[in-house]
């Protein structure tokens, strides 16, 4: 058994598995596994090994596409077959909601290119008459789609791996991680049955490793633990029966032409069904489902299950008796009811550890055999060339921060569980473990209507309603009922002011004699003068963009980095980690997050300056807003009642307007003053969804939607924030990646009670060639806003493109930049 590899990957199920291969596939010699039991002995064993093409993340469907077209391929390559069954994949609506829900899906999964078909009840009943279809209202067919034997699969992958020379070992568990500066040294326990356990024996080996990736499954905990983290990934309770043979099943096959059944996803009743050998199998994702191991899975559990409550499952086993009659005549085979392990979104943990160097995680997967052939590829392309081909950010482990607990994760991970059949609106805003992240103005706020948003665990408005009005039953795939107010907010913003909480706002301190040299090179553009801010773009080794910063200069080597709310761990750990790089290049460096330091309110809109000058203290308060005194993209201390407020003259609305960073232990006494100024100017309380609006209008690029680790500043069309003149990281690799798509701002003639949510397909003509990435109202032009990717022979100003909504083709232009005031004249007004 070797003791120094390239590469060891910890863990035997289908995700650590496909890794290894992958790995070895991409070209890295002497990559190691370490499996504690046996090769599907986790979670693997038990799952059901559906293939599921749905999902509302652009870079989860990729991940899934890949694996579906992957397997495939690996019995030809390895003798194995990995026991596919292509039988595709029908998933029905009994609701116009449901309906509208795979429409917003299926144009999403046409961006990544992947197949399907709408079908009526009546197309249904046609092909699979067991079916009952008199209450639905249609369904989605996804024809490519089917199940696999995830043993089989697991084995397949595993051959293929030591064909290319991986090394296997089972029996063998990581009890330590320790990073010696250079490498990994893992110390790793030979395992040993006895009485039916597997216990730990005396023998003990250390592999060094230059790289370690973990794919522990249920026992992610345990590997927090050991590398000093914290991962919110915890098993849940999942069960699936096995049904005995259906007679009128095993009549259907017997009939000229009838193929097997395809998994039929009833989503209404939570619930799926598949063939088994004449029989049927019955998932559920019920509620009440318990988390499961939350701190640690005990020795004694290997390849167990949990009591079955079929008490906690009556009602979809009712609802399968209801769907396919003819399975109550039907007995009890068998049943399943095992751990599967979640994260509070339902999307896996994938990418660099936090804090850690060549550490990678790969953790959280509940659906594991979908997703593994997929994050074997891409995480391999992570790791071997620095950056995936698709933007993996959504799965990074960092979008959870520190403040996460065990208790959190739980609770949320059951609440994912229980949503995943649960209409996925747009707009949806899930309740469990909330409020927890509050700005102190939240109770003010909440008393003035504010329906509020999860953003990094922080409450923030989304927009505000009169009393009594209930966000949950305003939520709708087309325009929800909270429509209204965000139409009313965005005026607000255009016509006269509006206050935004933008407390969440990431927020961080740079510092030291090295400071200056290191953000020069960090990031794309200038840097600006003490007292002045800018807009610039820290890039991966890949030249793509990794983070966005507003810089404000704040002394010779003292900056203040403000960047998006939802990435503070995300973008800490980079910029830390290239600190620490860098340090001894550049001189002494301090990075401090003071995010949770100062809370934020964004002030805007044409009556925002006389809002200011009711309570600014200055011996000229006439003229200390004014653009002499305090120009456009500058930074002032000023004195806003009893408040010190770092003002920053800029407006993500395209407004005239100011960001009031403020200590944010006042502020409570700043927004009263606020609110008290603003009544005779008719101040609005303004939402983010409101904003979101009226950032389109000015074209401004979204971290997390246009802006990404799959496109370059140049390809988002930003220049004017890359400073070709320097030298800067990832500018070579910028510039060598030509332009491969192009951001472009589109106004759309679409459906009158709808506007697009930035995941839809464009078309020029019958040809795909790009996709939306934000989407919405504009108040300005009367009609549908988006922002989104297209080839660059279509980015030309007045274009004529077509956007995919419920399943038609809807008319759209692309304009110019900045289609609301395009020379800026608003956000510079003087006064």
């Amino acid at each position: 058994m070797k003791t120094q590899v390239k590469a060891l990957v910890v863990g035997g199920g289908a995700v650590g598995t496909s890794i290894a291969y992958h790995l070895a596939r991409a070209g890295w010699e002497d990559v190691m596994l370490l499996e504690r039991d046996e090769l599907t002995s986790g979670s693997t064993w038990h799952a059901a090994g559906l293939l599921p093409y749905f999902n509302m993340s652009y870079a989860t469907t990729h991940i899934h596409d890949y694996s579906i077209r992957f397997y495939k391929t690996l019995e030809e390559e390895t003798g194995l077959n990995a026991g596919f069954a292509v039988v595709g994949n029908l998933r029905m609506a009994q609701c116009d909601e449901r309906m509208d829900e795979y429409m917003l899906y299926a144009s999403t999964a046409e961006t990544c290119g992947v197949p399907y078909e709408f079908m009526t009840p009546e197309q249904v009943k046609a092909k699979w008459p067991l079916i009952r279809t008199e209450d639905l209202k249609g369904a989605l067919y996804h024809q490519t789609d089917g199940y696999i034997n995830p043993a089989d699969v697991t084995m397949a992958m595993a051959r293929g791996a030591r064909q290319r020379g991986v090394m296997i070992e089972r029996k063998w568990q990581a009890d330590a991680f320790h990073w010696n500066g250079e490498a990994w040294e893992v110390t790793a326990t030979k395992m040993i049955e006895r009485g039916g356990n597997l216990v730990p024996s005396d023998e003990q080996i250390v592999i060094t490793a230059e790289h370690v990736v973990t794919a522990s499954g249920n026992h992610a905990q345990r590997t927090a633990k050991m590398l000093g983290i914290k991962m919110p990934a915890i098993p849940v309770e999942h069960t699936f029966i096995v049904m005995d043979q259906d007679p009128a099943l095993v009549e259907f096959r017997k009939g000229e032409g009838n193929v097997e059944h395809p998994v039929i996803r009833d989503a209404d009743a939570q619930s799926y069904v598949r063939e088994e050998r004449g029989g049927w199998i019955l998932g559920v994702y019920e509620k009440g489902a318990p988390a499961r191991f939350e701190y640690g899975v005990p020795d004694s559990f290997r390849a167990d299950l949990f009591q079955l409550d079929l008490e906690r499952i009556e009602d979809q086993y009712m609802a399968m008796n209801h769907r396919i009659p003819s399975c109550e005549e039907c007995g009890l085979k068998d049943d399943f009811n095992g751990p599967i392990c979640y994260t509070p979104d339902g999307n896996p943990l994938v990418g660099p550890a936090p804090g850690l160097r060549n550490m990678w995680l790969a953790e959280g997967f509940s659906f594991g055999i979908t997703a593994a052939g997929g994050t074997g590829y891409y995480l391999a392309q992570m790791m071997v060339d620095g950056e995936a081909e698709i933007d993996m950010a959504s799965l990074d482990p960092k979008r959870y921060g520190d403040w996460m607990t065990t208790e959190f994760a739980a609770r949320k991970n059951e609440e994912a569980y229980e949503h995943v059949y649960i209409l996925h609106h747009p707009d949806e805003e899930r309740p469990a473990c909330r409020p927890l992240r509050t700005s102190p103005a939240y109770d003010r706020q909440a008393a003035r209507g504010a329906q509020f948003g999860w953003v990094n665990g922080w409450e923030r408005p989304n927009y505000y309603a009169p009393e009594g009005f209930n966000d949950h039953d305003s939520r709708s795939f087309r325009r929800g009922g909270w429509w209204q107010y965000a139409v009313e907010e965005a005026k607000a913003v255009r016509e006269g002011v509006g206050l935004i909480d933008a407390t969440a706002f990431t927020k961080h301190l740079v510092k030291g004699p090295g400071a200056t040299a290191f953000l020069d090179w960090f990031t794309s553009n200038k840097l600006p003068a003490i007292g002045r801010i800018n807009l610039t773009y820290a890039l991966t080794g890949a030249g793509t963009t990794r983070t966005e910063y507003t810089i404000v200069r704040l002394a010779q080597d003292e900056y203040y980095l403000v960047s998006a709310g939802a990435w503070t761990a995300y973008d800490s750990d980079y910029l830390k980690k290239a600190i620490e790089d860098k340090a001894p290049e550049f001189g002494y460096i301090e990075c401090h997050d003071v995010t949770t330091q100062w809370g934020v309110f964004a002030i805007a809109g044409p009556k925002s300056r006389d809002v200011l000058r009711e309570i600014v203290k200055d011996a000229d308060p006439d003229t200390v807003l004014g653009n002499k005194r305090f120009p456009w993209l500058t930074m002032r201390n000023i004195e806003l009642g009893m408040v010190p407020v770092r003002a920053i003259r800029v407006a993500y609305t395209g407004e005239l307007g100011w960001e009031l960073h403020h200590p944010i232990e006042m502020q409570n006494h700043l927004f009263d003053l606020l609110e008290k100024a603003g009544e005779k100017h008719g101040m609005k309380l303004v939402g983010a969804r409101a904003q979101n609006w009226l950032r389109q209008e000015k074209s401004y690029r979204a971290f997390g939607t246009e802006l990404g680790r799959d496109a370059t500043p140049l390809e988002a069309d930003l220049p004017r924030f890359v400073d070709m003149s320097k030298e800067f990281h990832g500018k070579q690799a910028m510039a060598d990646h030509g332009i491969r798509a192009k951001c472009v701002t589109l106004l759309i003639d679409g459906p009158e009670d709808a506007d697009p949510w930035g995941r839809e397909v464009l078309y020029y003509g019958e040809e795909r060639i790009g996709r939306l990435t934000s989407g919405g109202y504009s108040v300005a032009f009367g009609k549908s806003i988006g922002m989104g990717y297209v080839k660059p022979e279509h980015a030309e100003v007045g274009t004529r493109l077509k956007v995919k909504m419920f399943d038609r083709l809807w008319d759209a232009e692309v304009t110019e930049d900045s289609p609301y005031d395009p020379r800026n004249e608003k956000i510079r007004k003087d006064g």
